[in-house]
């Protein structure tokens, strides 16, 4: 017996109502913009739109103009989605808050995740959208997935609670002497200013 070993989301579909709604949220909204259409090769009656979310990969939408938009709340039982997050550059994300405003789209406002800044909001379906930005770039080379696992580690060897920058910093650091060369023939801590402080001018 084998696993499946996966190498990344090739794309994720969702039931839409009407084709303009899908539209109008995902490109008009999220900036994402429409690649693909084409009917739902399962059930005919349907349409199938494509949209880029920013990584080449694909969000997709079952639309059907049959179908009303219903913002009710999605249900949150076991085996149905919570939320769906997409990642944000910080000048993005320090703007979202204001630009739901501006629309009249209810959002948390900023929530400190410890690794990454998020915030919330519904899409006219009731759906729970995430936008979120991480606090840190992982060196070159690794990912983001790298990092969090070494900042989880150095996490639960200190017993602390979850992930702040300083386990991400110090991630960042092993992740740099890990994979990353050097003539120097000592990578310890330094202090260069011990013996003489620095002068300000």
């Amino acid at each position: 017996m084998k696993k499946i070993q996966t190498q990344g989301v090739h794309h994720i579909t969702l039931i839409g109502a009407n084709r303009q709604t899908s539209i109008d949220f995902w490109e008009g909204v999220m900036g994402m913009p429409m690649v693909f259409e084409q009917p739902n090769l399962d059930r005919p009656e349907e349409n199938h739109l494509y949209f880029d979310p920013g990584d080449g990969r694909l969000i997709t939408i079952f639309t059907n103009e049959e179908r009303e938009p219903d913002s009710t709340r999605n249900p949150e039982g076991i085996g149905n989605l919570h939320h769906l997050a997409f990642n944000v550059s910080r000048a993005v994300y320090t703007q979202i808050a204001k630009r739901l405003d501006e629309r009249g789209i209810k959002n948390t406002g900023d929530v400190d995740r410890g690794f990454m800044d998020s915030i919330y909001f519904r899409d006219p379906l009731g759906q729970l959208i995430e936008c979120a930005c991480y606090k840190f770039e992982p060196p070159f080379g690794s990912t983001h997935a790298e990092v969090l696992l070494e900042a989880h580690k150095i996490r639960t060897a200190r017993e602390d609670y979850n992930i702040t920058d300083e386990h991400l910093a110090d991630a960042i650091q092993l992740l740099v002497e890990r994979y990353q060369q050097t003539l120097s023939p000592d990578r310890d801590v330094k202090d260069p200013y011990h013996e003489k402080p620095p002068v300000w001018d």
